[in-house]
């Protein structure tokens, strides 16, 4: 007889394959985790799938509680898309900031704007994250290099003159 929390289980499962949105996928190797007389010792037995199926593997252990088993490997790969993501999440939030300056050349803004952050992250040495005020960042480099930006007071009075 299949209990409730087994149901409970199988159905987080699946609300997982839901909010991942890969319902094509698989999950098919479900382990439960059970207590012996030793209490150094736990036993695992295969609720569905198989030992050799697709990661993730959940597990159900002794208290009802859901996790999941991942490789090395896969863990590996998480780690460097979410590196990977942040670095383009900056780059994004760089470029909307150098945009908002309305640079002559982007590009040369960008270069410019690298080497200040370069520059910072070797005056910070071995410290695990950097965090720029990119706000902060142009504005040091607007009144470094004005010849970098367009100064819109100018125009309207070059026009307004004209």
């Amino acid at each position: 007889m299949v209990r409730k929390e087994e149901i409970d289980m199988f159905d987080k499962i699946e609300e997982i394959k839901e909010y991942v949105g890969d319902d094509g996928k698989k999950y098919e190797t479900v382990i439960e985790v059970e207590d012996t007389d030793n209490p150094d010792i736990k036993t695992l037995n295969l609720k569905s799938g198989s030992w050799s199926g697709k990661e993730p593997w959940f597990v159900i252990d002794e208290n009802q509680k859901l996790h999941t088993m991942l490789s090395i490997d896969s863990i590996h790969k998480l780690i460097e898309n979410f590196k990977k993501l942040q670095q383009d999440n900056f780059d994004l939030k760089l470029e909307k900031t150098i945009l908002q300056h309305v640079p002559i050349d982007y590009q040369d803004v960008w270069v410019v704007a690298m080497d200040e952050i370069k520059k910072l992250a070797d005056r910070h040495g071995n410290e695990k994250s950097l965090n720029v005020d990119l706000e902060k960042l142009l504005r040091k480099i607007k009144k470094e290099h004005p010849n970098l930006f367009l100064n819109l007071k100018d125009l309207f009075t070059n026009q307004i003159t004209a």
